[in-house]
């Protein structure tokens, strides 16, 4: 459990004036296209190219290492400068990105470059769990080295926009230091000092991800298997998203209080009604095994005396018996983190190399 909430902190509060907020993104994109910070990117798959990409059409310096030099080409290509060794990369610029397959892979790469690493600050972009985080953030202390743990919520194609969440988490003074810097790759979110927090936040909301996508996918062969096609389906299902958006600010309050009252709809009613998709699946031949599977957590819910209650009251069952809630995993009392606007698309860790 970690050791304080996420809280995430980013530009200008929104109650600021159109005037005012324009003003200070023209005077930080000033400072910036005066003051490029020069950034070494190690490891060049899709997501690392990308990375380096970006930071390149922004007017970064960048260079890049990577351990199959061809992958570089492109980049040299466009202006970055090509390390032929990580201790090379790494002693080019004050502020490092290392995107590699895992955490062995980080390991291997950066533990002989810790002398050249001193003194200088990491930003991990590497896929991984939060207790390797934490592992991680430990080793680079040992060494003198600055560092963010971060995840990257998109997938390559998506970097550079502002509309995509970059989250990070560690040091607020090292990552306020390089907010412009991490600006260029997207709208980036400090969760916390926690260093495991943003692998925690990117492993929820890559589950949020994938059980949505599933859900779109069942439900486009669903209308599918009577001839809809599926572009015909999906705006209906964007716009049920919409409605869907609402179901979870409500019961997000019911979570934290951990009271769940069955006033929009019961988990009786609810298992009542998944009988119908799974009737309608059936009779077209389908998979059922997903919403077979929502079934059984509706209907634990329902043997633990939740039938009367909301749909919320499932996270009982995910939990399981004696768990605390949230609140009772809090060393310390900041508040729940201040409401962010919509994330960009999400992406599975298998395209963040």
């Amino acid at each position: 459990m970690s050791s304080a909430p996420a809280r995430c902190e980013r530009g200008p509060h929104k109650s600021d004036t159109s005037v005012r907020r324009g003003r200070t993104q023209k005077e930080r994109h000033t400072m910036n296209a005066h003051h490029p910070t020069p950034v070494t990117v190690i490891g060049l798959g899709s997501m690392g190219t990308a990375l380096a990409t970006a930071l390149i059409e922004r007017g970064h310096p960048t260079t890049v290492w990577n351990r199959s030099p061809d992958k570089a080409r492109a980049l040299a290509e466009r202006g970055a400068r090509v390390a032929s060794t990580p201790e090379e990369a790494v002693a080019a610029s004050g502020l490092v990105l290392a995107c590699v397959l895992d955490h062995d892979a980080l390991h291997s790469v950066l533990d002989p470059a810790a002398k050249a690493l001193a003194g200088r600050t990491l930003v991990n972009l590497t896929s991984g769990s939060p207790e390797q985080a934490r592992e991680f953030t430990a080793w680079a202390a040992d060494h003198g080295v600055d560092c963010l743990d971060g995840a990257v919520m998109t997938t390559p194609p998506g970097v550079g926009s502002p509309e995509v969440m970059f989250l990070y988490s560690g040091s607020r003074e090292v990552f306020a230091a390089h907010r412009p810097a991490l600006t260029a790759l997207g709208d980036p979110l400090h969760l916390g000092t926690d260093p495991g927090l943003a692998s925690l936040y990117d492993a929820a909301l890559l589950g949020l991800m994938w059980a949505t996508m599933a859900g779109w996918l069942h439900g486009t062969a669903l209308v599918g298997a009577d001839g809809a096609r599926a572009g015909e389906f999906t705006p209906l299902a964007v716009r049920w998203l919409g409605t869907v958006n609402h179901f979870l600010t409500r019961y997000a309050a019911q979570v934290d209080d951990g009271r769940y009252p069955g006033d929009d709809a019961t988990v009786d009613v609810q298992i009542a009604a998944i009988d119908h998709l799974l009737h309608a699946a059936a009779d077209r031949g389908l998979d059922n095994a997903l919403p077979r599977l929502l079934k059984a957590a509706m209907e634990r819910a329902k043997a633990a005396g939740h039938g009367a209650d909301s749909f919320a009251s499932l996270v009982e069952v995910v939990r399981g018996p004696g768990r605390p809630g949230p609140d009772a995993c809090r060393s310390t009392a900041e508040g729940p983190p201040p409401k962010t606007t919509g994330a960009g698309p999400g992406a599975d860790a298998t395209m963040r190399r």
